[in-house]
């Protein structure tokens, strides 16, 4: 069936589309009138201004590569080289020969997954020619030489940003996929992704919220997060759940876990088939694990020592109350577990020593290389991040989900626009998506002391850089035993800047590397049989070295971390339920801290 006969016989109802396209005219017209009354009444971005001086490092790029234009004269004939070699391969092909690809798509770039960006020389044309030229910019811009190594960063990731956007799968008439379903649609594809994108601007009041899953699909305590428990206390800053016992018998040291609150805690209890707490539970422990609130304005003078306080310190004081129990083992998640050093480092100091093992999930401690959100990470950036959290009195939780999303744009923002947007399609329910989109807030205090004391000064690794309770922190005084486990495709703690903490803490450490990214690879259930993991004794400075060396299995590393935790449990007692101890119960997990959403 050819174009021309499919749009036959899939006529366009001109009433309906008129209908519609008088409803989508007059819901634009309101957001749009919306959106300019904002701006003029200031804002962020009011003036157009580039308060993140994107412009500034672009221009000094442009400065040092102009310096040079022998090099970037070879570059342009290097590409146009690569051109006349594409369109001699695309001329073969159209006379029916078959001839190797100039450039083909990364493995997992899932961009050009139809079958028409290979089967069709249109296609596989206009797809080759994009690779070329984006590869060409990026190389271009990579080589400039002269460029301090912030600015360099900077220059890099924002020029990927571009060329991810100008991708020919992000286009109507570039698409195959997309052509292909408004032939067949008779466009009904188009109009129900600008029905989707009118949607998510109202939701995000203006702002594009791109909707990456079904928002329906899931409730928190019904079909996610739905470990039973109970919450046993609570803060102003958290509420402690003691999870039910599955078992007769328990290890006899409890089991904390300290979640980071840039997300919410369920991403270790998303559903039963992938939660860490669930397993936690089935292997004996007894679990408690810290919800933290999602603050508003009243927050805004929390301090990092207060998420220290009202976090992890007052946690053990309770869970001795619940359970008789002074010593703890414990769990820090990314920015938790940078909490969780930050904690021993505390409790050392003070001769404390209620904590007996350490595990770190994803966790920096040393903050040199911070990978790619170091670029964010600048006096400028950070001066006009602190000026919109006095406005409010907190970091805005979808500005924190955004600046994670651009860190794979194309998997988390382009991938959506053309699935929405462009196919017209409803997102599928995907639990993680949901997390990933179920944002929180940060408190300005907090947040700015993290932001300049770790990611843009580094003194959490400088003995007595950091001052918490009056107490100078060092991390070289914490000995009790520390569990490391890292991703290797992590894009938020690069494992090797994780791997720093080998040779930080004094006492003994088994580092752990697991497969795939911050998520997936610490979310990973036996049952599932994916990834695989590596371990290695010993722990040289340099973490290549380590790898070079380390021993590599299949599936997860739970039951691997497991037996390493068995060693501190201290034996077993009968179980514990939640509320029979010197807790009473609060109210049933998850809890009410969790379920609050951003207005």
């Amino acid at each position: 069936m050819n174009e021309q006969n499919k749009i036959e016989n899939n006529p366009i109802d001109t009433a309906e589309l008129s209908k519609a396209m008088t409803n989508i005219a007059e819901r634009s017209q309101r957001i749009v009138s919306d959106f300019l009354a904002r701006q003029a009444g200031g804002g962020a971005f009011a003036g157009f201004g580039d308060p993140l001086h994107i412009g500034d490092a672009f221009l000094e790029m442009t400065g040092k590569l102009m310096a040079d234009p022998a090099k970037l004269v070879e570059a342009q004939i290097g590409l146009w080289q690569d051109y006349l070699h594409l369109w001699q391969v695309t001329t073969r092909r159209m006379l029916g020969e078959s001839a190797e690809p100039v450039a083909e798509p990364d493995k997992g770039d899932r961009r050009f997954k139809d079958d028409m960006w290979q089967d069709n020389e249109v296609f596989d044309f206009i797809k080759q020619s994009y690779l070329l030229t984006a590869r060409w910019v990026q190389g271009v811009v990579h080589n400039v030489e002269g460029l301090d190594d912030h600015t360099a960063k900077k220059v890099d990731f924002y020029t990927r940003q571009f060329v991810d956007a100008l991708a020919p799968s992000n286009f109507v008439a570039t698409n195959p996929e997309v052509l292909r379903s408004t032939i067949e649609s008779g466009g009904e594809n188009l109009l129900k992704g600008l029905n989707h994108l009118l949607e998510d601007l109202e939701r995000g009041k203006g702002k594009l919220s791109i909707r990456m899953t079904d928002l329906d699909a899931f409730k928190i305590g019904e079909n996610i997060a739905t470990t039973p428990g109970k919450v046993v206390y609570q803060n102003d800053l958290i509420q402690l759940v003691q999870y039910n016992p599955t078992t007769e018998t328990v290890a006899k040291a409890p089991l904390m876990i300290i979640p980071p609150w840039i997300n919410k805690y369920y991403i270790l209890d998303l559903r039963p088939k992938n939660s860490f707490i669930r397993f936690a539970v089935e292997q004996g422990h007894t679990v408690f694990v810290l919800s933290w609130v999602n603050p508003g304005p009243e927050l805004a003078a929390k301090s990092f020592e207060d998420y220290m306080v009202e976090g992890p310190l007052a946690a053990l004081e309770q869970i001795e109350k619940a359970t008789g129990e002074r010593r703890v083992n414990v769990i820090g998640y990314c920015l938790g577990g940078t909490l969780l050093a930050s904690t021993l480092a505390y409790m050392t100091a003070h001769g404390d020593d209620r904590v007996i093992s350490a595990t770190y999930f994803t966790t920096m401690t040393d903050f040199a290389e911070a990978g790619e959100l170091s670029v964010f990470i600048d006096e400028a950036q950070l001066q006009f991040l602190e000026e919109k959290m006095r406005e409010k009195g907190y970091l805005d939780g979808a500005e924190m989900a955004n600046t994670f999303n651009m860190l794979r744009a194309n998997d988390l923002i382009w991938s959506f626009v053309v699935n929405n947007y462009l196919l017209g399609k409803e997102p599928f329910p995907f639990d993680l998506l949901y997390w990933n989109s179920d944002s929180t807030r940060m408190p300005a205090t907090m947040h700015s002391f993290y932001l300049r004391k770790m990611y843009q000064e580094n003194l959490l690794v400088v003995p007595g850089g950091i001052t918490l309770k009056g107490t100078p922190i060092d991390l070289r005084t914490i000995k009790v035993p520390s569990y490391l486990i890292s991703t290797r495709e992590d894009h938020i703690a690069p494992w090797k800047s994780t791997y720093a903490a080998t040779q930080l803490y004094s006492g003994p450490i088994r580092f752990v590397l697991s497969a795939s990214g911050h998520i997936a690879g610490i979310v990973n259930p036996p049952e599932a049989h994916k990834y695989c993991y590596w371990t290695n004794s010993r722990k040289p400075k340099d973490p290549e070295a380590w790898l070079g060396k380390a021993e590599q299995f299949d599936g997860s590393w739970w039951p691997d971390w497991q037996k390493w935790i068995s060693k501190f449990a201290g034996g077993e007692v009968p179980a514990r339920t939640p509320g029979d101890g010197g807790l009473k119960a609060i109210e049933d997990a998850p809890g009410s801290y969790v379920k609050a959403k951003l207005s």
